[in-house]
């Protein structure tokens, strides 16, 4: 697979809000982006993301964070312990279902070879998963732990890579070929100037139901064989996959000083933005989102005590009023609906598992189509 570069604004295609300059996750200053991509013979087509909040160096250092999810038909692990702190302090790690085991060990192994101090305690990796079994033999041991560390390893700042690599590359998305896909919104406040980006690995949504720029496109004359034909009940099982079954894991990342309580209000924002691209939210899509805030560095910290407390052992943070928190909201959901659309059109048809195909979305019907919807 070539990298497709093309993204939703190349074409044209209208958002509300300001991009910050990369209209990416890594728009906050310091976080880092890695992938692991496997992408080999006729069956393997799968990978691992890892998106660092703080960087490689301060894996270990909490953000106030939350989850939440619209739809619990998938996994992320480490989630009971955030929603206990309301704090993140591990890398967020991003593969398909069946490989959570795999690069949650992973992420244990490197951070006992790096910051070997952290783990001298207990560690709960966060790693979340969508199911890639069309293209990808999901069964087969093609992710190993190693995987996890070197998407670590080789996570950077600046530009990051869409569609088909890392975690997204086996992934589908309304029928289309599906995957990564990223945007950040610029949110002013007083003197400051804050981000607030998603990320998303996009594995959810029936063909009938997609919509770009409030555009239906849920008819484009495209093939269709995850939903037109009969593979699952040929390989698997006497029944058919539902259109609109996979999954979408949505990363709310911001640097504006949110309490834990302000980043789940974020977090519980990323449905909005799935809906305006036209999912209703499948029984059989797992669709879980983190969100974090990197401010106020030096809070929410749980560490073994080493001695008494005095009168300095406090936390401090500093926050957004929430009586001002719609702006962020509306960020919010304008990132993670342009981060959907990134993901399928950063794309290009892919041959998987058993020669099933998935075909990415045509940029030329869309473009005739918003055109005459008088969208460009």
């Amino acid at each position: 697979m070539s990298e497709r570069a093309i993204r939703a604004r190349t074409l044209g295609i209208p958002f509300g809000g300001t991009p910050g300059t990369l209209n990416a996750i890594t728009d906050v200053p310091g976080i880092e982006v890695g992938y692991v991509t496997r992408n080999s013979g006729e069956n393997v087509r799968t990978g691992v993301t890892a998106i660092l909040p703080r960087g490689k160096d301060k894996v270990g250092v909490a953000c106030a964070a939350a989850f939440y999810s619209l739809n619990g038909n998938g996994e992320m692990t480490g989630t009971t312990w955030v929603e206990e702190t309301g704090a993140l302090a591990m890398p967020i790690m991003i593969t398909n279902t069946h490989a959570v085991g795999t690069v949650h060990r992973g992420v244990i192994d490197w951070i006992n070879q790096n910051k070997p101090e952290l783990a001298t305690a207990w560690l709960l990796p966060v790693v979340a998963e969508t199911w890639d079994g069309y293209l990808n033999d999901i069964n087969g041991p093609h992710v190993k732990t190693e995987h996890a560390g070197q998407a670590i390893d080789s996570a950077t700042t600046g530009s990051v890579q869409e569609g088909s690599i890392g975690g997204g590359t086996g992934m589908n998305c309304y029928g289309f070929k599906g995957g990564n896909g990223t945007s950040s919104r610029m949110v002013s406040y007083g003197k400051e100037e804050y981000v607030v980006a998603a990320f998303v690995q996009s594995n959810f949504g029936a063909r009938g139901e997609l919509s770009i720029a409030g555009v239906s496109m849920g008819d484009l004359d495209i093939p269709n064989p995850m939903d037109e034909t009969d593979w699952f009940s040929q390989e698997r099982a006497n029944a058919k996959v539902p259109g609109g079954a996979g999954s979408v894991i949505c990363v709310i990342a911001t640097n504006a000083p949110l309490l834990p309580a302000q980043c789940k209000a974020l977090a519980k924002r990323v449905p909005l933005g799935l809906a305006r691209t036209g999912t209703a939210g499948s029984h059989f899509s797992g669709d879980i989102f983190m969100a974090f805030s990197t401010a106020n560095e030096g809070s929410l910290n749980s560490a073994f005590p080493i001695s008494q407390a005095t009168e300095n052992d406090y936390d401090q943070m500093r926050s957004i009023q929430w009586g001002r928190m719609d702006p962020f909201y509306t960020a919010a959901v304008q990132a993670v609906e342009e981060a959907v659309v990134n993901a399928l059109v950063s794309n290009e048809n892919m041959v998987g598992r058993n020669g099933h195909m998935s075909y990415a979305l045509p940029h030329d019907h869309v473009v005739a189509r918003l055109k005459a919807a008088n969208k460009l």
